[in-house]
């Protein structure tokens, strides 16, 4: 059983006692005191936006939520399934004063968490969300009387408005894709994306969908995260020369991997590199992504005299970041994309439509497509922690040994070296160190990683 309490939300797996896992007292216990997070920074606060993936515990969890939301004196306005960024866009679209997408992202089907948004249906900041769990753990809340209780309203429209104002961008070209006479393949692990990503890719005008593990019911086909190693099957339908492009998302559809037309992957990488060229392209300015992310968006938006800045990991990091340096396209080196001229999320719903037409403009493959952009390779590896390590310590005696090469330390430890990189930092999630590394080829990354290993274990 696991309960972690990170920048990305309250997650867990479900069941077990009180505060061992995702269970029904924690579920009641942190929705509540979110509730008074919100309360006390809003004393008009009224309405809390509930939306949720399509994994097995999701009905479950959403009834306590509500409950817990009523509860506590709150309207909850509750749109049903939907993804994380249809629950982000409902929450400003309704004037909501904050929102809780109930969904555990990429991991695998027993865990679920509370993704907790403030009223611009952003994600809390690591203050806002350290107050969350004080009140939390210490049952600083009190519930509401009979006459002062919260109702519970049903808005199941918001998947279709979201898609409505992704088709309404001026830089999506329905025209175009639909000239272009694309077929696509779909992968949705059986969740949320199933449900919304065949109906956009039809009404932007995609000549045939060929969907794969696309019934929303939470029985998710593969480990859902959207990485090689998970996506074989939809790699050898491309092999087979059915479609185009083939697109894979996470079960809450905030991250969007591309499968191409030969059964290669395109790079979670280059999702965000891709769609930055073609948006900056039309509106030029700056971008941003985390220090984990590929340098090939600095050089894609150097390319068209832009200026690229990097945040720490985190989304909530990348958005101030970008409203900081007012980037016109941004997010995160997974597949996440930020376009602010829809909202401040990761949405695989505007990479899939800015992507496409992309495509149509270009008249490319996408193999020739990705081969237009800068070639590196990310090589992601992990230290698995023991409760007697101390991590701070080693990061401080690794910038010390590579004092002499150039040290960000924002987030962790990265160095950057003239032709490659590496990233190391504790994760958000998992009890572990990560240690990302970039270099020309994927034997230079993993060589690099392995240096760096040695230099740990030798501390």
């Amino acid at each position: 059983m696991a309960l972690i309490k990170s920048i990305s939300g309250i997650r867990g797996t479900i069941g077990g006692g009180s505060g061992e896992g995702l269970g029904g007292v924690d579920i009641v216990k942190f929705t509540s005191a979110y509730a008074e997070f919100i309360k006390r920074n809003n004393p008009g606060a009224s309405k809390i936006v509930v939306g949720r993936d399509a994994r097995l515990s999701g009905e479950m969890v959403s009834h306590l939520v509500s409950g817990a939301l009523m509860a506590m004196g709150l309207d909850v306005i509750n749109i049903g399934l939907a993804t994380t960024p249809t629950t982000e866009v409902a929450v400003t679209g309704l004037g909501a004063d904050g929102g809780i997408i109930i969904t555990a992202s990429h991991n695998p089907v027993q865990w679920n968490a509370l993704k907790l948004l403030n009223s611009d249906g952003e994600f809390l900041s690591d203050a806002e969300r350290k107050q969350v769990i004080e009140i939390a753990e210490k049952e600083d809340f009190r519930f509401a009387e009979v006459m002062d209780l919260g109702k519970e309203y049903k808005d199941e429209t918001w998947a279709m408005r979201h898609i409505d104002m992704v088709l309404n961008l001026p830089l999506v070209d329905r025209e175009a894709i639909a000239k272009a006479g694309f077929t696509v393949a779909v992968d949705a692990v059986n969740s949320v994306g199933g449900a919304v990503i065949p109906e956009l890719l039809r009404r932007l005008g995609v000549k045939k969908v060929v969907e794969l593990n696309c019934e929303p019911n939470g029985r998710f086909a593969h480990t859902p995260e959207p990485i090689p190693e998970n996506l074989t099957q939809i790699s050898d339908l491309m092999k087979s020369g059915v479609a185009d492009v083939g697109f894979v998302v996470d079960p809450d559809v905030d991250r969007l991997a591309i499968v191409m037309e030969n059964g290669e992957m395109f790079v979670e990488e280059y999702t965000l590199v891709a769609v930055a060229d073609y948006v900056l392209s039309r509106t030029p300015g700056s971008t941003v992504s985390n220090l984990s992310s590929s340098r090939a968006l600095r050089d894609v938006t150097e390319k068209h005299g832009c200026s690229y800045s990097a945040a720490a990991v985190g989304e909530v990091n990348v958005v101030r970041k970008m409203k900081d340096t007012g980037a016109v396209i941004g997010g995160e080196g997974n597949g996440g994309v930020i376009y602010p001229e829809l909202h401040y999320g990761r949405d695989a719903l505007v990479g899939v439509a800015l992507f496409l037409t992309l495509l149509a403009k270009e008249g490319k493959k996408v193999s020739e497509l990705k081969a237009g952009y800068p070639g590196y390779a990310i090589a992601k590896n992990k230290i698995q922690l023991t409760p007697d390590i101390d991590v701070d310590a080693i990061l401080q005696a690794v910038k010390e040994k590579f004092a002499d090469e150039r040290i960000t330390d924002i987030d962790g430890v990265k160095i950057d070296f003239p032709d490659s990189w590496v990233h190391l930092r504790k994760s958000n999630t998992e009890p572990i160190i990560r240690i990302y590394s970039e270099a020309e080829t994927m034997d230079k990354a993993d060589a690099l990683a392995e240096d760096i290993k040695k230099v740990i274990a030798s501390l």
